[in-house]
């Protein structure tokens, strides 16, 4: 991927950026859990699942960058797709707020266990520089956004590709779905640490998956539109490194 494409792909990325923001309502509440909600208890039980994974990953990152030393470039733009999509907090009706993933691309791409770190990464940088999430459900929001996600795209992206065999709809459908299995996995973590007192974990959680879903649903039917045109943009500008990762076959790249 050399410098000119690069750019190309980030002002594009960008301009969308932009326009989402431009046309953003203001908001005061994050999606992610945010910083000292979670009962430390549940804060370390999410730090404990979600750590193995992220060794995992960095074990995958290390493995492709080894193999395809050129595909460092195109790494960043998958982590630069997450964070500036997920950044983007979206006033929901019942006054929360959610946002998109953009996880289903780089899991699409590099894999699931590779955007725990990416991912990770994403929710570090927009816990100290924006206050959105916290440190302590780090965990947890990785655990939901970063691992739950990745895996969804990943599966349901190679399950349509082997019986459906449409590329453009198996990136739709891996990145919205990847976007509102991260939500339906935070509304069961909050619906764990907060169970209603009448009907317990599942009413909490048919409370907190109804708040999200009046906003997620759409924004992931977006989240997917947008990602099959950021694909179509790779397939123009970066056929090659996706030979290479074995997502093309060799002569559609030619």
């Amino acid at each position: 991927m050399n410098r000119s494409r690069l750019v190309s792909t980030c002002l594009m990325i960008a301009g969308f950026v932009l326009y989402f923001l431009l046309n953003e309502p203001e908001t005061g509440h994050a999606m992610h859990i945010m910083e000292g909600y979670l009962p430390l208890s549940w804060a370390l039980f999410w730090w404990a699942v979600f750590l193995p994974f992220f060794i995992l990953g960095i074990r995958s990152i290390n493995k492709i960058v080894k193999e395809h030393p050129e595909m460092k470039l195109l790494i960043g733009v998958a982590g630069a797709f997450a964070f500036v999509l997920s950044a983007l907090k979206i006033p929901s009706v019942t006054g929360s707020s959610s946002h998109p993933t953009g996880t289903g691309l780089g899991a699409i791409m590099f894999g699931p266990f590779a955007m725990s770190v990416l991912g990770s990464m994403v929710l570090l940088f927009q816990a100290l520089l924006l206050a959105h999430g916290g440190l302590t459900t780090l965990g947890a929001n990785a655990v939901s956004m970063a691992v739950v996600g990745p895996m969804v795209a990943y599966g349901i992206y190679r399950l349509i590709m082997k019986v459906a065999g449409s590329q453009r709809l198996a990136v739709f459908a891996a990145a919205a779905l990847a976007d509102l299995a991260t939500y339906v996995v935070t509304s069961f973590q909050l619906a764990f640490a907060f169970p209603a007192e009448s009907g317990g974990v599942l009413a909490s959680f048919a409370k907190f998956a109804g708040i999200f879903a009046f906003t997620q649903v759409p924004l992931a039917i977006s989240e997917g539109l947008l990602t099959v045109l950021v694909w179509n943009w790779l397939l123009s500008y970066n056929a090659k490194e996706l030979t290479q990762l074995r997502l093309l076959k060799r002569e559609e790249s030619l």
